[in-house]
């Protein structure tokens, strides 16, 4: 006996598709991206939550919430202010929107090398 399996196809914002608003959904998918990119640049330098939590002038409790996803406490300012106290460069752009209402906030966060 088989049974079918019903999936939907989701969008590309894991945010959207757990019912976020489309504003809403796009600033959390851009932090994630960040935080993803401090993450990997912090596990590249071979950096304790300590040292890392120096260079970015916060302290490791907030560092280690950040990292594990709570992301509500911190902007996505902040974020890239931890990205360049790390050593990285980050690149914001803006393009014309494809259509009228709510734009697409897009982080491009290249390797840590």
């Amino acid at each position: 006996m088989t049974s079918k399996i019903r999936m939907t196809k989701g969008s590309r914002n894991v945010f959207r598709d757990l019912g976020f608003s489309a504003v809403e959904a796009e600033e959390a998918l851009a932090k994630s991206e960040l935080i993803s990119a401090i993450a990997a640049t912090i596990a590249h330098r071979k950096l304790t939550q300590i040292e890392a939590s120096k260079l970015c002038r916060t302290d490791q409790p907030t560092l280690s919430k950040v990292l594990r996803g709570r992301m509500e406490s911190v902007t996505i300012d902040k974020l890239t202010a931890w990205l360049t106290a790390l050593g990285r460069n980050v690149e914001i752009r803006v393009r014309p929107g494809m259509a009228k209402g709510p734009g697409h906030l897009m982080v491009n966060t290249p390797r840590a090398n």
